[in-house]
């Protein structure tokens, strides 16, 4: 039988003295609200550290509206903030910002999902647990359970709170028939999960053809793994994010299709030309920033780099508070940029740059006319014998070997050999390129040693035997 107790009976149990001096305010507080609504103690201990590591973020709301340490959610479709609030008389803002509140709200939502079930063992709570969590889909609703009681099984040891190692066989009841979440797998990243974000969170393109995806923007989820995912498929989330990596071990789903534009950046212009890859966890607490976290996303940052050119440097890829106009800080002060980029690259001297604003003549037009441009347009000239080229200047750092990509919209009707000029340490080099095929990807013709300073690097020439316009987009610059 659930216990219902009384505003002055919580406040009793909290002014009581214990029979035994408790280890710290955070344990007493677990102890006295598991025994207010006889809910066990280490399974209430596990939820509150699978959604927030026990951390209360000063009363700041999470991304989908979950405030304290047992992350008790206030949104349009999940309530248990109010929930609380009925349950033990206590007000919304005691909940929101004081700690031994929030956990005996808490206390209070799982133990009224419990049902008919034995109490006292910690495996038959799996329901109540999944209910909690309120996430929006089955596969999902497996993830989240099984993080709490994997936590459950593997004890946890903190300054303020521990719980015991248990082996506990959870009893998943309808949820051992959902499909398991291994088996829905991505198409644009292997070693990814797929769980499609709702279709009101990001609008539906084909990307790189509609818009070069020439970016990849580090963010932190501001909340729990299965949260985040759950969140995204809700329809009044209005935000989502490519990816989602796990704190634990670096698992890592997908949720909106790469030639999609994700609603993740704050800025139109930037959703439009990038990947947004969401972290497990809160900008203000680095526990969740693992090394297993670091190496996954590491992984998937390399692959998305080199499937679309993007330069593997901290230029394109960056975080959500260098997004011009951003009002978010993700991924914070704790987030290890150099960790990550070293993994990225696998060096920390890796420097690429991107030109794609050439220099040229009133015999070059600018045009906007193909999807596959790189930017926002391109030049375009008649062939002729004359000297009269488009430069790409860049400013090259040291003097060395660096490989030369071309960016290029392809055209029946362009130039079959178009001259790519590269002003080399040992004089000027030509490359030709057919204009007509590869278009909308970048396209390497070679690599070249380059003396170190700010100058024209690459040129497109109009001298050429070939037919159709010769088009200068953009050049990518990379040492190697």
């Amino acid at each position: 039988m659930r216990l219902v107790a009384s505003v002055s009976l919580v406040l009793a149990l909290f002014v009581a003295a214990p029979a035994q001096a408790a280890t710290s305010p955070l344990s007493d507080a677990f102890d006295k609200a598991a025994q207010t609504y006889d809910v066990p103690r280490d399974l209430l201990v596990a939820l509150g550290y699978a959604e927030t590591h026990l951390d209360g973020h000063g009363g700041e709301p999470s991304a989908s509206g979950g405030y304290g340490v047992m992350h008790l959610v206030s949104n349009p479709s999940t309530k248990n903030l109010e929930k609380a609030a009925e349950l033990t008389g206590l007000s919304a803002d005691q909940l929101k910002t004081d700690t031994a509140a929030n956990i005996l709200g808490a206390a209070a939502v799982l133990g009224s999902l419990a049902g008919d079930i034995d109490r006292k063992d910690p495996a038959a709570w799996y329901e109540a647990v999944v209910q909690y969590g309120n996430v929006a889909s089955p596969e999902v609703a497996r993830i989240y359970g099984d993080a709490v009681y994997e936590v459950l099984n593997k004890g946890l040891s903190t300054p303020d709170v521990s719980v015991a190692a248990s082996p506990v066989q959870p009893q998943r009841g309808k949820h051992d028939r959902a499909r398991s979440f291994a088996e829905i797998l991505s198409t644009d990243y292997g070693p990814a999960h797929w769980v499609a974000a709702s279709s009101s969170n990001y609008t539906v393109a084909n990307r790189p053809t509609s818009n070069a995806i020439d970016r990849i923007i580090i963010h932190v989820t501001q909340g729990s793994y299965a949260g985040s995912i759950s969140w995204f498929q809700n329809p009044s989330a209005q935000v989502s994010a490519h990816y989602v990596i796990r704190s634990s071990d670096g698992d890592v789903t997908q949720m909106v299709r790469n030639k999609d534009i994700g609603w993740h950046a704050g800025n139109w212009t930037y959703n439009q030309r990038s990947i947004g890859i969401e972290h497990e966890g809160f900008v203000n607490n680095a526990s969740w920033f693992t090394d297993a976290m670091y190496r996954a996303s590491a992984a998937l940052t390399k692959a998305m780099c080199e499937r679309y050119g993007i330069p593997k440097t901290r230029s394109y890829i960056i975080g959500h508070n260098e997004v011009p106009g951003a009002t978010h800080t993700d991924p914070g002060q704790y987030w290890n940029w150099s960790k990550y980029m070293e993994l990225v690259t696998g060096s920390t001297s890796t420097w690429s740059t991107i030109a794609d604003s050439p220099t040229a003549s009133a015999n070059w037009g600018t045009s906007t006319y193909s999807a596959q441009k790189y930017g926002a347009n391109y030049r375009f000239a008649n062939p002729e014998a004359v000297s009269d080229p488009a430069w790409f200047r860049a400013n090259i750092p040291s003097a060395g070997a660096y490989r030369v990509d071309v960016w290029y919209p392809a055209d029946a009707g362009y130039n079959d050999s178009t001259p790519y000029i590269v002003a080399a340490s040992g004089g000027n080099q030509s490359v030709r390129v057919n204009q007509r095929t590869g278009g909308g990807s970048w396209q390497s013709i070679g690599t070249f040693t380059l003396n170190a300073g700010d100058q024209n690097i690459v040129g497109v020439s109009r001298w050429t035997s070939g037919t159709g316009y010769v088009i200068a987009d953009a050049v990518r610059i990379t040492k190697q």
